[in-house]
């Protein structure tokens, strides 16, 4: 069996990130450890300790995983969106609200289209793009 996971990179706000992710999503954190909580805590600059080494985020029976990068190996998101899919319009409304709100750009607003009856891309106040697609 292969499963594929996205994992997110973020510049230092991984946990807020991930809080948000689950509040929205109605996920749960499974997992969450800090530098300083690992046994690299030594290996770790003292203003990197309290940053996230590694995050594990379920939804129902997908996973995210997440971490904030190092700021030497940090770059924002690019040629790629994470995908929500839905079939209840009113739950596109929601997540859309949720996930938006201070969004960083938003390169199409939950709108009708042809193929579906709500759709939206954006990246969101973290820098994580997202697709909402209700068809």
């Amino acid at each position: 069996m292969i499963t594929l996971t996205p994992y997110l990179n973020f510049d230092g706000d991984c946990r807020e990130a991930l809080a948000l992710y689950a509040k929205v999503l109605g996920g749960e954190i499974e997992f969450m450890q800090s530098h300083a909580d690992s046994p690299m805590r030594d290996q770790t600059p003292p203003e990197q300790r309290d940053k996230i080494l590694h995050a594990r985020l379920k939804v129902g029976d997908q996973v995210l995983m997440a971490s904030d990068a190092p700021p030497e190996h940090y770059s924002p998101a690019g040629a790629y969106y994470i995908s929500i899919g839905t079939l209840d319009p009113a739950e596109a409304d929601r997540i859309w609200a949720g996930l938006s709100d201070g969004a960083k750009q938003i390169d199409m607003p939950m709108q009708q289209t042809f193929w579906a009856r709500k759709f939206a891309m954006f990246k969101d106040r973290f820098g994580t793009p997202w697709m909402i697609n209700c068809e």
